[in-house]
């Protein structure tokens, strides 16, 4: 009878190889902890370019995280600037073509510049980008990655967790961290509950090529059926998120090409000229999910494990980076001090560090859906006079930009561009 293998001891299991669990393993390898990472998905799938069409908002301060782990190279060539940012009401022109309407806000980089050492808002970047980066990173670090492979038995104890794969193999670690996503078996497995709805839209994502430049502009159009976004890419391109009924959406994503770019001109307009579609067109259906709690005994979620929010503010990714970078801190400096990694008191000060922000952000964003994609008069009269009054207000707007940016408040190391 053949003796089973004695099991892998990580100082962290991590279960999911996405965007935030991967950013994770390598912030915790380059500080000298090792993570094991173990995920569903084969590499190959994660990183083929019809796997995921989108394009991500990455805040200033989340670029110089990336950056800081070893990512900046990689990235860099294909991170588009993002200088201004312009919301308008859907029914009007707004602020992309003269004359302007009064119900749009204006985010320039400019005004907050002093804070930000010159910074952008933020940089678009496909996700396939970071995905293919990460994937270099993790390689040339030498992070251990087992994948595909599901976590078939995950027992919480008191001095530890154990896993066991669909492999066979067994693993023991003191810290086990849900980064699987929505719908988190991990996080039911450490019988935290969410709260989730949908909001029965779906958002389209396409990449198309433009005749004009765009200038490092962010176009954000509110119509009474959901946000429609032009984000600037590299190459005189543009990611578009069109969000629609979720039938809508997907009637769109069959349509012919001919089809869609005639319902496309008719809400893109002609001021950046003619566009060409390039690649695939993708549909998400939106909903919000927020875990009740971050932390269970020996578990600690992060990413969207613990939030998934719309869209229509682009700060999904960099919420789940924000944790990233809050829990590596907390890791780090408890095994500095030789405490026990998945320990209450350890998982305690990750949980205070983040929680707030996350419920704030999530209902933040859930409710500015629900006041715009609605067509309701004395709604659209508030919102409007609304956008109008911030627009005028420099301080505020100044504030709304360097919140977006990720400047804001106690932020981790990483997020500075520093190491821990």
């Amino acid at each position: 009878m053949t003796e089973p293998s004695a099991p892998l001891r990580p100082d962290v299991l991590i279960v999911g190889g996405g965007l935030a669990g991967a950013t994770l393993a390598l912030a915790l390898k380059r500080h000298g902890l090792e993570p094991l990472v173990v995920d569903a998905q084969a590499p190959a799938e994660r990183l083929a370019p019809t796997y995921d069409g989108r394009a991500t908002a990455i805040a200033f301060s989340t670029f110089r995280m990336l950056k800081a782990l070893g990512m900046g190279e990689a990235l860099e060539p294909h991170a588009c600037r993002m200088d201004r940012i312009l919301v308008t009401d859907g029914r009007r022109p707004g602020a992309a073509s003269p004359p302007p309407s009064p119900a749009f806000l204006r985010f320039d980089a400019d005004e907050i510049a002093e804070r930000t050492q010159g910074e952008p808002l933020g940089y678009l970047v496909e996700n396939r980008r970071i995905r293919l980066a990460q994937a270099e990173a993790l390689k040339r670090d030498g992070v251990a990655l087992l994948a595909p492979v599901r976590t078939d038995d995950l027992g919480i104890e008191r001095d530890g967790v154990r896993a066991r794969l669909q492999d066979g193999t067994g693993i023991q670690a003191p810290l086990v961290v849900a980064a699987d996503g929505r719908g988190s078996r991990v996080r039911q497995a450490a019988g935290i509950g969410a709260v989730a709805w949908r909001y029965r839209q779906s958002g389209v994502v396409a990449t198309v090529r433009l005749e004009r430049d765009h200038g490092n502009v962010a176009h954000e159009y509110f119509l009474p059926d959901g946000p429609f976004a032009i984000l600037p890419l590299t190459e005189r391109r543009a990611s578009l998120v069109w969000t629609e009924s979720t039938r809508r959406a997907e009637a769109l994503r069959d349509a012919s090409d001919a089809a869609f770019l005639s319902h496309l001109r008719r809400r893109f307009g002609e001021f950046l000229g003619e566009v060409t579609i390039e690649g695939p067109r993708f549909v998400y259906p939106l909903a919000l999910e927020l875990a009740e709690a971050l932390t269970a005994p020996r578990v600690a979620l992060v990413g969207d494990s613990a939030h998934g929010v719309h869209p229509v503010a682009g700060q999904g990714l960099n919420m789940g980076l924000k944790d990233v970078a809050a829990l590596t801190e907390v890791l780090v400096e408890a095994a500095r001090r030789g405490e026990d990694l998945g320990s209450e008191a350890v998982l305690d000060r990750y949980a205070r560090w983040r929680r707030f922000d996350n419920v704030a952000l999530t209902a933040g964003f859930d409710g500015f859906v629900r006041l715009f994609s609605n067509d309701l008069a004395p709604i659209r009269l508030a919102r409007d006079l609304g956008m109008a009054a911030v627009n005028r207000i420099a301080p505020l707007r100044r504030a709304f930009m360097q919140e977006a940016g990720g400047g804001a408040g106690d932020l981790p190391k990483l997020l500075r561009g520093e190491p821990v």
